[in-house]
């Protein structure tokens, strides 16, 4: 009777599932010069090398390096759509398999449920950008990101003071504003320590 039941069972749901195309969130974060956008478009060209339909985009405001690409630090570089709100990524070719998205932190709270949006589709989200902003909080959608997604990756930069591992960005320009697009002249990375040591230096 049991052998029945869950025979009964299984033909039940096997309808619901098969042939569906199975999607998926990625998160790769970490703080400033830690590799996030050479880790996302290393994953964008294994993508590629698969045959599979790739497509990127990248906030509209980032334009350090180029305005329709994104560039890692050492200069690697893949062709970004710009865009202005996470809607926008909802409006991919029907056959596009993987999306990636660099700077996800400087995104719109919709970017979450975009995101799940995409993966409910079938398609393989990849999104990099900062866990923590130079405040040490939580940047932007980030953390909804990371709750939502099904794998995530921290890398970590080198303190430039001591050489552990560091996690936090340390704002070396003055301002208080949030978003305040930067290199190295602007943020160092830091660890726990380090970055903690220089906010109490500063307030002396």
């Amino acid at each position: 009777m049991r052998a029945a039941l869950k025979y009964t069972f299984v033909m039940f749901l096997e309808p619901h599932f098969k042939g569906q195309r199975s999607g998926w969130i990625e998160v790769v974060c970490g703080c400033m010069f830690s590799g996030k956008t050479e880790e996302l478009i290393r994953r964008l060209k294994r993508a590629k090398i698969a045959e599979m339909r790739v497509e990127v985009f990248k906030p509209r405001i980032d334009t350090r390096y180029d305005e329709i690409a994104i560039v890692s630090h050492d200069t690697t570089s893949v062709l970004a759509t710009p865009i202005d709100h996470s809607s926008k990524l909802l409006k991919i070719s029907a056959d596009t398999a993987v999306v990636g998205i660099d700077e996800a932190q400087f995104f719109d709270e919709d970017l979450p449920d975009v995101c799940q949006q995409l993966a409910l589709r079938g398609v393989r989200v990849i999104a990099a950008g900062l866990d923590m902003d130079y405040r040490g909080i939580p940047f932007g959608p980030m953390p909804a990101l990371l709750a939502i997604a099904e794998y995530v990756t921290k890398v970590h930069a080198i303190c430039v003071h001591c050489g552990n591992l560091a996690t936090h960005s340390y704002r070396l320009a003055e301002g208080d504003s949030v978003v305040l697009l930067g290199e190295k002249e602007q943020y160092e990375p830091r660890c726990r320590s380090c970055y903690h040591q220089g906010n109490i230096l500063r307030l002396k």
